[in-house]
């Protein structure tokens, strides 16, 4: 008999639908796998145990009295980062700063997850106010891999990866400014799902003027992901953008034309051999599937990569933190946020034009010959705990960061959909993840490909927990 934490998200609500399986009883499940494997993996900062009853009670009393209005995720647990504000609960955003921090209002993400019926477990883990690209905080323990407990999940979201992982969720809400989705999924060995910038509200108070963060998904297939994004998704009041299209594929499958970049756009960075070959598997994969897949090598542009980093500490500068509050932040922050203070109002404006630039470089340069852009996820494997503040110096933390991840930050600058997908298992085991990138709004052509990649992939056997 399969175990209930070994089915899909949608096989999950499915299984609730039909009556063979209540929420509580899903919950409940879940909430005892948490408290007996989560003091391993650190994946939780807050379980919402007496919530996540209450939700589940809910989805059973909407699921008697009115079964015809319910979506394929009703009754379904899903993890939340602790990033995201949920109504009466604590929402740390990974710093002392804010520990003791309890939210009194629903962020518009998760007020539409809870409109969809699903189950919030708690809070997931996430380095302080997810600025870096690992899970390691002065809240909580660090979060450890599954796979390998020296080694890091990825971050920012890597709470929510690790969950996903490990099977202590189904589903996981995560955000994605620079890769903070993508990073960890490829680390964790599950699907991450950013979505199109505008898909997903980022209201009613943390509106991101950059453009740069979106609300996305974490899951163990992209079928899950995409239903997830889809129970978040819609305009709210308040909203800059809206993106066009469906999430979902609809229709035929075509074939389509993708460029490969195996290596970096940042100056100095080279891809690890287990980077390529994730590529690489994934391009024989996506040829067998009848797909045209064409390499391409693109200059490094250090004027992009100077952008992203003077949008990035002004957003790092603008949290609101009391003066004499400084010292409880991580080196790291505080190096952000100094950084940030000292650009200008023309300088940022100049790095958010010339975001706009390059998503219409991309628009015009590659997507009007192809439907979408293949990279590794991240330019190295997972890296161990520690590894990123070893040294320090939190200008050196920067730039082992920027060589890590020296991919994923351009979806967010353009504001295009990307999806990480779980294609290769190094010699030590590691998940190794490539990304697939597509135009603005077309999600849809990614969950196609990821469709057709995902009976082909090979993975060890499950994880013992």
């Amino acid at each position: 008999m399969t175990a209930l934490h070994d089915m899909t998200a949608l096989e999950q609500g499915e299984a609730i639908r039909s009556g063979e399986l209540s929420p509580t009883e899903l919950a409940r499940h879940y909430l005892d796998r948490i408290a007996t494997h989560d003091e391993t993996i650190a994946a939780y900062v807050t379980v919402t145990e007496e919530l996540a009853l209450e939700l589940a009670s809910a989805a059973e009393q909407r699921l008697a009295d009115a079964p015809d209005t319910v979506g394929p995720l009703h009754g379904v647990p899903v993890a939340i980062k602790d990033l995201a504000r949920i109504e009466d609960v604590r929402c740390t955003r990974g710093s002392a700063v804010y520990a003791d921090d309890v939210a009194d209002i629903d962020d518009h993400a998760v007020a539409r997850l809870k409109a969809a019926g699903l189950v919030i477990l708690g809070t997931t883990n996430t380095p302080e106010f997810a600025l870096p690209c690992y899970t390691e905080n002065r809240v909580a323990p660090p979060t450890r891999n599954p796979w390998s407990l020296d080694h890091s999940p990825g971050g920012s979201s890597g709470g929510s990866a690790a969950a996903v992982a490990a099977r202590l969720a189904p589903l996981a809400h995560g955000t994605d400014a620079g890769g903070s989705i993508r990073i960890p999924a490829s680390a964790c060995g599950v699907v991450g799902l950013k979505p199109s910038r505008g898909r997903v509200s980022n209201g009613p108070i943390d509106h991101d003027v950059t453009g740069l963060s979106v609300n996305g998904a974490l899951a163990r297939s992209a079928a899950d992901a995409a239903a997830l994004v889809e129970a978040m998704a819609g305009v709210m009041p308040g909203d800059a953008y809206t993106a066009p299209g469906r999430v979902q594929p609809s229709g035929e499958a075509r074939r389509l034309r993708i460029v490969a970049i195996p290596e970096p756009m940042v100056p100095g960075v080279s891809a690890h051999p287990d980077c390529v070959r994730a590529v690489e598997r994934a391009t024989e994969l996506l040829t067998d599937a009848g797909h045209t897949v064409e390499e391409m090598e693109m200059a490094p542009d250090q004027e992009m990569a100077d952008a992203f980093q003077s949008a990035w500490s002004v957003h790092a500068a603008r949290l609101p933190v009391d003066e004499d509050e400084e010292e409880l932040l991580t080196p790291f922050t505080r190096f952000m946020r100094e950084r940030g203070r000292g650009v200008s109002g023309t300088e940022l404006h100049a790095a958010l034009s010339a975001f706009r630039g390059i998503a219409q470089m991309l628009a015009d340069m590659f997507f009007e010959t192809y439907d979408a852009m293949l990279t590794p996820t991240l330019a190295k494997p997972p890296a161990l705990i520690g590894e990123f503040t070893a040294d320090p110096d939190p200008a050196a933390d920067y730039e082992r960061m920027s060589a890590f991840m020296p991919y994923t930050p351009m979806c967010n600058i353009a504001g295009l959909p990307a999806i990480s997908l779980p294609v290769h298992w190094n010699d030590d085991g590691l998940p190794i993840g490539a990304m697939l990138g597509g135009r603005y709004g077309e999600e849809a052509t990614l969950l196609q490909l990821a469709a057709e990649l995902e009976p082909a992939l090979e993975s060890p056997a499950a994880l013992a927990t």
